[in-house]
């Protein structure tokens, strides 16, 4: 297997608001949000459906990668309700190999309404579930060597059992991915995320927000400064400003799409982690690589939802 995902397993309730909803709310535009179960049942009542997908950041990734025709696995806690069933029916229409053994749970499958304003951005509430519930027992050693590489997201993280999955993770794979996955993630674990990324990681997507807060950084230069100095592969996305690839001394830029009809940026940062880890994973160089992430985002910025 060539890329093995390991996430939050949810099912995205796609939804579109306008800005007052969001202020009445007490909402946030575009960042994510934890909820109950029961806010997320009152926020939905209030609320018409666009569309019902399974998704999950990392698991729309791996959905690219399967899409571009490679061979990949995901690993994501789901309930046996009627969710779960279809969340593993999505996988396994996109050709994806689901290799978590799903059962009844305590907690249901968890939901994620993904709530788009009129100028196209996302904010998410987010009811993790039996999701958030995922252990070092849900995952396989064997799962785990038997895969190329391993992307998580920064979404999954989180004190106790998440944890003991991550570190599981990592230390049985040849090579870690992982996605910093949002603002709120990284202000809530900075200092985890950044031990993380200098002594664990192999390849880091953020984009530009995360990085500058992860690093307290305030300018882009001493994003350069210390990417170069921990010498990993840090991948950064600059919305209209494009993308960016920094490993050791080696700095590569590639320009965003112009001309594009955005519709949804839900996302535009998961088919880029996809694009890119195709490219590696195929011996792309990095500026062929940061291309094809590119080409994926501006994909799927152009339709309603994380799949194309």
């Amino acid at each position: 297997m060539k890329i093995l995902g390991i996430g939050n397993a949810i099912v995205d309730v796609l939804c579109k608001v306008t800005d007052d909803f969001l202020t009445k709310h007490s909402l946030a535009k575009s960042t994510m949000k934890l909820i109950d179960e029961k806010e997320f049942k009152e926020l939905l009542s209030s609320l018409e459906i666009v569309e019902t997908i399974s998704g999950g950041s990392v698991a729309n990734s791996i959905v690219g990668l399967s899409q571009l025709g490679n061979n990949v696995g995901f690993i994501g806690k789901v309930s046996d309700d009627k969710l779960g069933q279809k969340y593993e029916e999505g996988l396994d229409k996109e050709k994806v190999k689901y290799l978590y053994k799903k059962k009844q749970e305590e907690m249901p499958t968890g939901s994620c309404l993904i709530l788009i304003t009129p100028d196209s951005e996302r904010t998410m509430c987010t009811f993790l579930g039996t999701a958030g519930k995922i252990n070092d027992n849900d995952i396989k050693e064997e799962d785990i060597k038997n895969a190329e590489m391993v992307f998580l997201e920064g979404y999954l993280w989180d004190e106790g059992d998440p944890k003991k999955a991550f570190d599981k993770a990592i230390t049985n794979s040849k090579k870690v991915a992982m996605s910093l996955s949002d603002l709120f993630c990284v202000e809530r674990h900075k200092i985890h995320f950044l031990e993380l990324v200098k002594t664990k990681l192999d390849i880091i997507f953020a984009n530009e927000q995360e990085i500058l807060s992860l690093i307290n950084a305030k300018t882009f230069d001493e994003v350069i400064s210390f990417s170069k100095e921990i010498k990993k592969n840090i991948i950064i996305t600059r919305g209209d400003k494009g993308a960016i690839s920094i490993k050791g001394d080696k700095v590569e830029e590639v320009s965003a799409q112009s001309n594009l009809k955005i519709k949804d940026l839900t996302g535009a940062g998961d088919l880029f982690a996809a694009g890119y880890l195709h490219g590696v994973i195929n011996n792309f160089g990095i500026k062929e690589s940061l291309a094809k992430g590119t080409e994926l985002s501006s994909k799927i910025i152009q339709k309603i939802g994380a799949r194309i």
